[in-house]
């Protein structure tokens, strides 16, 4: 009997092999990605990842998981959220960094939501994890999005200068996707 498949949209192949990686071999489903150009649509986390995933289940025929990653400046209150890919897409980790510059509070959320619909008009399930933190000046490697600039609390590196095997077990992502599978197990 072969196993059902799970469609994550995606077209970030780092993204995919941290999800597979964090899941691991105990995931009753198989994951397979697909690349979509959904709309960005404005809004609080909540709500762009629900509207992101019905989007979604429309191109999809059967079960489908998208993610919405947002990072938090508690100074900015709660900016720039979830459009930080545009954020870091034209500011680059340094300008991050620098709009934090005039406020003492450096402290952050990284706050990453996996929605899932079994496709056409489901219900839209939410699965969100949340990691403190704080900005700092970037280090380690640039090979994943602002990983540079996010220092988890309790920790002296940040999410880049850590091996990825100690990411994974304490990241946002992997606090999001311990309860997608706590989900999917307890079917």
């Amino acid at each position: 009997m072969s196993r059902k498949v799970l469609t994550f949209v995606t077209g970030n192949a780092k993204k995919l092999e941290e999800i597979k990686a964090i899941l691991g071999t105990t995931f009753p489903l198989d994951i397979t990605s697909v690349k979509i150009d959904l709309p960005e649509w404005q809004g609080e986390i909540d709500e762009i990842s629900i509207k992101k995933c019905q989007e979604a289940a429309k191109h999809v025929n059967g079960p489908v998981v998208v993610e919405d990653t947002s990072l938090c400046f508690n100074a900015l209150k709660g900016l720039p959220g979830p459009y930080i890919k545009w954020f870091l897409d034209k500011l680059g980790p340094e300008g991050l960094h620098k709009m934090l510059e005039g406020w003492e509070d450096k402290s952050a959320e990284a706050v990453c939501t996996f929605a899932y619909c079994e496709g056409g008009d489901s219900e839209v399930k939410l699965f969100q994890g949340r990691t403190q933190g704080k900005i700092v000046f970037p280090r380690g490697s640039r090979d994943f999005g602002w990983d540079p600039i996010f220092q988890p609390t309790g920790y002296e590196k940040t999410y880049a200068e850590l091996p990825k095997e100690e990411k994974n077990k304490i990241s946002h992502r992997f606090r999001a996707l311990d309860q997608l599978r706590d989900h999917f197990l307890k079917q």
